[in-house]
């Protein structure tokens, strides 16, 4: 049994139009340029198959170059969608540079056979696909699901919107043989089916940033940029089980600005929330890029390291010493900015709950021995509940009296 190689493309075409028109029109409704980008690429590229399909040899050979050069562009608008995804400029000169080069080489080489046109085009087309996959390659958002297909759509979508305009040359009434082939048809067919499920994986794509996103924003505290008190958590248990299965220590530290309450009070909410910034980027720069570090209370900071007691302790001191020498200035007069902190560290696979509660005893014979200071916990509380119940009342009215303060 065998089909129309011209309806086939025809109705391969229509497939590709409504489906880069749906792109398009999600790409607007959620305000996402990939999709805008990646949807005028469909309908562009099934444009000139369709005028290309329906018109063949008799459009003549500059309307034919033209749309050859139409497909070309198609394919780096594939390239630039790549880009808008992970958030770069397009490309408006590389967008057009294959277009140029393909009518620059019809032009000056008109004699050119057919299989030596069809080279010239793949090599663009092959180039543009090479750049696709190295914009995704290089994306740093290892986490995607998708990170894979999200190379290979791209990739395999200019190659196949372009293989109809690349065989236009051999696909000729008069060799029936070529065109009514097996090969041809199969190859029609996949396209329609391509055309499809591409759109599939490039939502999938979209949807895996989406829930990425979002998870980002559930485990980041806004203030600050810092993980919140649920992702610092989460991130922690994590680095706690990579290290427990080493046989690595590791340090918690928290930290309290002192007299918070009053900085607010005397300087007003929006020098409280600077101070707090502040002290963020203090604690960053202070860590080790592996080192972990979150806002887990209005001015309660923590951070986890992975090293023994000891090197966490010159590690608290040397932001305690930092954040200190800030230097804080306002219109009412300068600002104190101290910290105090304590620290505690344990063996190996030591929950972050009993680490938190070793430091956090530290904490409070920091604030009660004068304030900005570090103070390591002794020993780690053998029961975590025996020690919530024995510290609870502790804690408290050593809030209260740091408030007041």
């Amino acid at each position: 049994m065998s089909f129309d190689t011209s309806t086939l493309y025809l109705f391969a075409t229509m497939v590709a139009g409504m489906l880069g028109a749906m792109l398009v029109l999600f790409g607007k409704q959620d305000n996402i340029p990939a999709l805008k980008w990646w949807g005028s690429a469909y309908l562009l590229g099934a444009a000139s198959v369709a005028i290309w399909t329906i018109g063949g040899a008799a459009l003549g050979e500059p309307l034919l170059l033209a749309l050859h050069a139409v497909g070309f562009i198609a394919c780096g608008m594939v390239w630039n969608a790549s880009r808008v995804f992970l958030g770069r400029k397009p490309n408006l000169l590389g967008l057009v540079l294959g277009a140029v080069a393909w009518v620059g080489t019809m032009l000056a080489l008109p004699s050119l056979n057919p299989a030596m046109r069809l080279i010239v085009g793949a090599s663009i087309v092959a180039i543009y696909a090479a750049l696709t996959a190295s914009e995704l390659w290089n994306e740093r958002r290892r986490t995607m699901q998708s990170r894979w297909p999200s190379i290979a759509v791209p990739v395999m979508h200019g190659c196949v919107l372009m293989l109809p305009l690349l065989l236009g040359s051999l696909l000729r009434p008069h060799d029936e043989t070529f065109t009514s082939s097996i090969w041809v048809t199969a190859f029609s067919i996949e396209l329609i089916l391509y055309a499809i499920g591409t759109v599939f994986v490039i939502f999938m794509l979209v949807s895996d940033r989406a829930v990425t996103v979002h998870k980002t924003a559930a485990s980041v505290d806004p203030l600050s940029g810092m993980l919140n008190r649920r992702g610092f958590t989460e991130a922690c248990n994590r680095v706690i089980e990579r290290e427990a299965a080493a046989g690595r220590p590791v340090t918690v530290m928290i930290f309290d600005i002192d007299h918070f309450k009053s900085i607010n009070d005397r300087f007003g909410h929006p020098a409280g929330d600077e101070i707090l910034k502040l002290f963020s980027t203090v604690v960053v720069s202070s860590l080790r890029i592996s080192d972990l570090s979150g806002r887990i209370g209005g001015e309660e900071f923590a951070a986890l390291l992975a090293c023994p007691l000891e090197e966490g302790v010159i590690v608290a001191e040397r932001v305690r010493e930092a954040f200190e020498a800030s230097n804080i200035v306002c219109e009412e007069g300068p600002v104190v900015t101290t910290v105090s902190i304590g620290v505690a560290g344990g063996p190996a696979g030591t929950e972050l709950e009993v680490l938190l509660a070793a430091a956090d005893t530290a904490l409070y014979q920091a604030k009660r021995t004068g304030r900005n200071r570090v103070e390591a916990a002794e020993e780690l509380p053998l029961s975590l509940e025996k020690w919530r119940r024995k510290s609870a009342g502790r804690a408290a009215s050593a809030r209260q009296a740091t408030a007041t303060t």
